[in-house]
């Protein structure tokens, strides 16, 4: 299984004390990780401005996670252009699931696949692995 982070799971997993950072350190033992320098770049700077402390652990969890190659290319969805190069790092990646806590934006894809990527919430994400029981340790 593969696992595309989107930017703001990337910035709520380096906060203190984050329950997605225990998550996503349980999901890593069954799953690949991965992301791409546009998602760790955004986290950053919303960390930058919000969390300045948080930076080492983003830049830890960048570190430990495969970082796909930044491409962008027509996904054959509404998605807005700053939306896209998170998409088509999931696809282009081959990723499994795109996991985002962004509903404003991603919402209406929750549940579906583009690409053969299925854009998931961690909630969503949960049902899926408790339905395929892979929770263990989680």
């Amino acid at each position: 299984m593969r696992v595309f982070l989107d930017a703001n799971i990337l910035f709520s997993a380096s906060l203190p004390k984050s329950h997605l950072a225990h998550f996503l350190k349980g999901l890593a033992e069954r799953a690949d990780l991965l992301s791409n320098a546009y998602a760790c770049e955004e986290a950053e700077r919303n960390l930058v401005t919000k969390f300045p402390k948080s930076l080492p652990s983003l830049q830890k969890l960048c570190g430990a996670i495969e970082l796909v190659p930044l491409g962008i290319f027509d996904p054959g969805v509404q998605l807005a252009a700053k939306d896209q190069p998170i998409l088509c790092g999931a696809i282009a990646g081959e990723a499994d699931y795109l996991l985002t806590g962004d509903k404003k934006d991603f919402g209406h894809l929750f549940g579906k696949r583009i690409g053969g990527v299925a854009v998931v919430s961690v909630e969503l994400l949960l049902a899926e692995l408790v339905d395929q029981e892979e929770l263990e340790g989680l």
